[in-house]
């Protein structure tokens, strides 16, 4: 259906209300700006109408508007004009398969504030937001440092948006089945605290403009057993999730004693277990901030808590580096994960010898013994750029069907690293079961007999024939 209105903005009298004859009122700038960011995206000067509580809109000007933008205030929302233009939006839509209705917060609202038919919809938080001090002001000085963080950045994200919506709304299932030739992912990207708001909205823009599709998609309940059965309910149709953990612990929901990043980590993990166990695929890129010197106790907790615990860490992958190095790391993991060819289940078996630079010398015995019972060895590199390091260990976890640690100099901490690495490699996109794990080592190997791994004393007699009945039990 084709309209003649692009974007419907509604907003209460009082939200552009001026001064002084000669200012532009708040709505009118934001229709302004929102112009000037649509015609960028579409490439076509988009049709924009606003309209306040006391102007008239029939029925069939309604019917003629593809989406609807509510500036979202006190105001807004204990004015019976504006909540009945909503309520007559929403049955000339209620048909649509993409949400039309979007909100725009000019000053803060809760859950419970606002109108019960825009509650679900998405968000953008236009208001200033100081964050040493927590104090709250509309923009004036839309061209500030401060309206550049904030306001610009979710202006962008609106646009994106209803881009986004716009071409749903014309090309309707045509699009959808475009879509999955292309077979993108669908992609949670979990909340974040407040310190992280902007870069979180920076990667879902960057995201979607690749073709994939962001959950949630909408804004999440504020009561804990809603927000869990909305949590999960989207991650059952994503093969990867996004956490971003940084010096704020996040908020609290309603009913629930653990933050919003707290509780989708969790739900993360036990959905990254439930599909492993059936075979589905699903994995995760957790990125937890360098420099942790301003962050709460509570939520040093948190992170320390995430990095030791196997369970938090189901399906997962830990980087704590330079933000735009994680975004590389992301980009590289989806972009490898559209490309990656299955591994041919007939061709020759490979294990993973994982050992350190130290243990080179060490461990070459054991190497040409394995590759003389028919094995294709796979080794770590040493050498090269950090990322290149990092890419080839993920390509190994990714394509083995055994592997073995071995301990030589290296400490405890070391192996128990390199365990973890194993019991996260079907977060890496691995498309066959693990057939063995075994640890080869000198000294106090007890620690380890408890890591469901097949230990060997590597200074025994009869090391190398422990070996090779590990081989053989493992094909």
């Amino acid at each position: 259906m084709a309209y003649e209105i692009d974007v419907l903005v509604t907003y209460a009298e009082k939200d552009n209300e001026v001064a002084k004859k000669s200012e532009q009122g708040w709505v009118t700038q934001f229709k302004k700006f929102l112009e000037l960011m649509l015609f960028q995206v579409l490439g076509t000067k988009p049709n924009i109408v606003i309209k306040s509580e006391f102007d008239t809109a029939t029925a069939p000007a309604l019917d003629n508007a593809a989406i609807l933008v509510a500036v979202l205030t006190k105001e807004f929302a204990q004015s019976g004009r504006c909540l009945d233009l909503i309520e007559a939006f929403h049955k000339s839509s209620s048909q649509s398969k993409t949400s039309r209705v979007f909100k725009v917060l000019k000053s803060p609202l809760t859950l419970q504030e606002q109108p019960p038919r825009l509650r679900d919809s998405l968000g953008y938080e236009m208001y200033q937001l100081d964050d040493e001090t927590g104090a709250i002001k509309e923009y004036v000085d839309f061209f500030s440092p401060e309206a550049e963080k904030q306001y610009w950045m979710k202006m962008v994200d609106l646009a994106y948006d209803i881009h986004e919506a716009l071409i749903v709304l014309k090309e309707g299932d045509h699009r959808t089945e475009v879509k999955n030739l292309f077979k993108r992912k669908t992609i949670y990207l979990a909340e974040t605290g407040y310190d992280l708001a902007i870069q979180r909205n920076i990667i879902k823009r960057e995201l979607i403009r690749h073709g994939y599709v962001v959950l949630p998609n909408h804004t999440l309940p504020t009561r804990q057993d809603e927000l869990e059965r909305s949590v999960r309910k989207d991650l059952e149709e994503c093969s990867l999730s996004i956490h971003l953990m940084g010096t704020s612990y996040g908020e609290i929901p309603e009913g629930g004693e653990r933050s919003v990043v707290d509780l989708e980590n969790k739900l993360a993990a036990e959905c990254a277990f439930a599909k492993r166990q059936n075979k589905q695929e699903f994995s995760r890129l957790i990125w937890v901030a360098p420099n942790l010197k301003s962050a709460s106790d509570k939520q040093k907790s948190f992170i320390d808590n995430l990095k030791r615990d196997a369970e938090a860490q189901e399906g997962a992958e830990i980087l704590q580096n330079p933000l735009e190095d994680f975004k590389n790391i992301m980009r590289e993991e989806l972009i490898d994960s559209l490309e990656r060819k299955n591994v041919d289940e007939s061709s020759t078996k490979s294990v993973y010898l994982v050992h350190d630079r130290l243990d080179q010398a060490e461990v070459k015995p054991f190497k040409e013994a394995i590759e003389k019972s028919g094995y294709k060895v796979l080794s770590p590199a040493f050498e090269g750029e950090l990322l290149d390091v990092r890419k080839h260990h993920i390509e190994n976890l990714r394509n083995f069907d055994s592997a073995i640690i071995f301990k030589g100099k290296v400490n405890d901490q070391w192996v128990r690293m390199k365990v973890l690495d194993l019991l996260k490699a079907p977060g890496f996109g691995r498309k066959k079961p693990i057939k063995g794990k075994a640890l080869v080592g000198s000294g106090n190997l007890d620690a380890f007999k408890s890591q469901n791994l097949t230990v060997i004393a590597s200074d025994s007699v009869r090391a190398m024939e422990s070996i090779s009945n590990f081989l053989d039990d493992s094909k």
